[in-house]
């Protein structure tokens, strides 16, 4: 098979029900403007897959399981207490131009590192050492089907939900997976 088609594919099946998914349906319901969620989805992931590719691997070479575990543990508790600080979002829903999508791109980009699709990268970017730029374009198309339906639901149902209730399961589904990242063998 084809660097990109292995690459769309393992990353397609890796992100179902990944914590990106559940960060996508956030930020579309926080911000509900789906156009600059997707662009900054996609801007994220070609620099975090890229950077993945090609630095990865020793990345991880330099970085032992433990500490990325603790790592990935505090990140996510980091992000459950920042779902539940409402924002100007909440009070008003005039955004400026640049809002959401700066907002989703560093959330998705610093929930991306460390996680099952970056890593599914370097190792495919060392796998198809000589097709780098297949194995970027192809995870990061990967990631966006796995991704935009979320937005797209995430911005049909934000009318329909509110924000405190989808901000606390959110907050509480980040601090499942810190507790579970921190007392597990292996990295969520």
């Amino acid at each position: 098979m084809s660097a990109i088609l292995v690459s769309v594919t393992s990353v397609a099946l890796a992100e179902i029900g990944d914590k990106t998914q559940l960060l996508s349906f956030l930020l579309a319901s926080r911000y509900r403007r789906p156009v600059p969620i997707i662009l900054a989805i996609f801007a994220a992931t070609l620099l975090n897959h890229a950077l993945a590719a090609w630095l990865g691997v020793a990345v991880a070479d330099l970085v032992s399981p433990s500490t990325l575990k603790w790592i990935l543990a505090l990140s996510f508790v980091a992000m459950a207490l920042w779902i539940l600080v409402p924002d100007k979002l909440d009070e008003d829903t005039k955004l400026s131009k640049r809002g959401p999508f700066v907002a989703s791109f560093i959330a998705f980009f610093i929930a991306e590192i460390g996680d099952k699709t970056q890593i599914a990268t370097s190792v495919l970017g060392a796998t198809y050492a000589d097709s780098l730029t297949w194995v970027v374009v192809g995870t990061t198309v990967g990631m966006l089907l796995a991704n935009v339906p979320v937005v797209l639901m995430g911005q049909f149902s934000a009318d329909k939900l509110p924000l405190n209730v989808i901000r606390r399961i959110a907050a509480a589904l980040f601090a499942g997976l810190a507790c579970l990242t921190a007392y597990s063998e292996v990295v969520v």
